[in-house]
């Protein structure tokens, strides 16, 4: 990755990442379509293994140079179970329960996670008091919309708490995945071995657990979610990711974290007529203030390292 970063964002980037946004908010509306007609680990292994093949495609059309090493591809291992198969599987299953654009709303509690697995286990992530106020902040926005404890013996908690255990999933990803920092593997390389080993993960478990996906029985508009889940908020999602990563750096780029949810509600209530509560937009208010109480931590931009699952967790470098 490039050392020049920008600080502030150009109309190019602010663009690009609304596009990025409507990309991954566009994921919580494909699996709410491809439920219908297929299983949640079913999804999942066809979204991983879709990705794979036209992320490997990119690689090798590009010719990038794809390193042989068994500690790195068990790296591989460990960052797909953690960014894919495990938060994939969660939150997939737990919009069996909710809509898609409560789903995305809980997902967006991502960033306030890797604060505290940060400081926990990385030396250079040290706890700030900064830090512990906007995690405080965060879990009463969490516990404002799951209704806690009130709603706690509700079905629908369980479905809650499944996505945000994905985006603890997200977060130990995010501290194993500073490893990768050191390596110098494109990050195309990265992103296609980490959703290789997490189709080699999903791909039994799905045959086991549902069998052969029957896509003759499927709706096109089921099997047309499937592949825009994969080729768009997955492959794709990733290529304009980096582009946006590379020009303004990961400070900026975490802004799609919260502008993630406004495509995926925008999508689910105009598309889906979903419905939410009053208390679900309270309860994502206190993320803003989050995040604007740490926009501007002691970070030094210019630092060509950088953590991406704090921002869309699909991939750490």
């Amino acid at each position: 990755m490039t050392a020049n970063i920008q600080t502030a964002m150009a109309t190019k980037e602010w663009l690009m990442l609304i596009v990025l946004s409507v990309f991954w908010g566009g994921s919580f509306f494909f699996v709410e379509i491809a439920l219908q007609d297929f299983s949640a680990l079913t999804i999942v292994a066809l979204r991983v293994t879709i990705a794979t093949i036209l992320l490997w495609t990119i690689v090798f059309y590009t010719k990038l140079h794809v390193p042989i090493s068994l500690k790195l591809w068990l790296s591989f291992l460990i960052m797909g179970i953690l960014n894919n198969a495990i938060p994939f599987s969660l939150i997939t299953w737990g919009q069996t329960q909710i809509d898609a654009g409560l789903a995305s709303i809980f997902n967006s509690a991502v960033p306030f996670f890797a604060v505290i697995m940060a400081g926990l286990f990385l030396p250079d992530e040290k706890v700030s008091s900064r830090k512990v106020i906007g995690v405080v902040i965060g879990f009463i926005g969490v516990s404002v919309m799951i209704g806690f404890p009130e709603k706690i013996e509700t079905g629908k908690t369980l479905a809650q708490l499944a996505i945000l255990l994905a985006g603890i999933s997200y977060s130990f990803a995010g501290t194993f995945g500073r490893r990768f920092k050191k390596i110098g593997v494109n990050p195309i390389v990265i992103a296609a071995g980490q959703t290789a080993a997490s189709s080699l993960v999903m791909i039994p478990i799905a045959l086991g657990m549902d069998g052969i996906p029957d896509a003759s029985a499927a709706s096109f508009e089921s099997i047309f979610s499937v592949f825009a889940l994969a080729v768009i908020s997955t492959a794709l999602a990733y290529v304009l990711y980096f582009k946006i990563l590379g020009s303004a750096g990961a400070i900026n780029l975490s802004l799609v974290s919260f502008l993630v949810p406004i495509s995926a509600i925008l999508l689910g209530v105009l598309v889906l007529n979903e419905n939410l509560e009053v208390i679900h937009f309270v309860g994502y208010g206190p993320y803003w203030v989050w995040f604007d109480y740490n926009r501007w931590p002691h970070v030094d931009t210019n630092q060509s390292q950088v953590c991406l699952s704090q921002v869309m967790p699909e991939l750490c470098i």
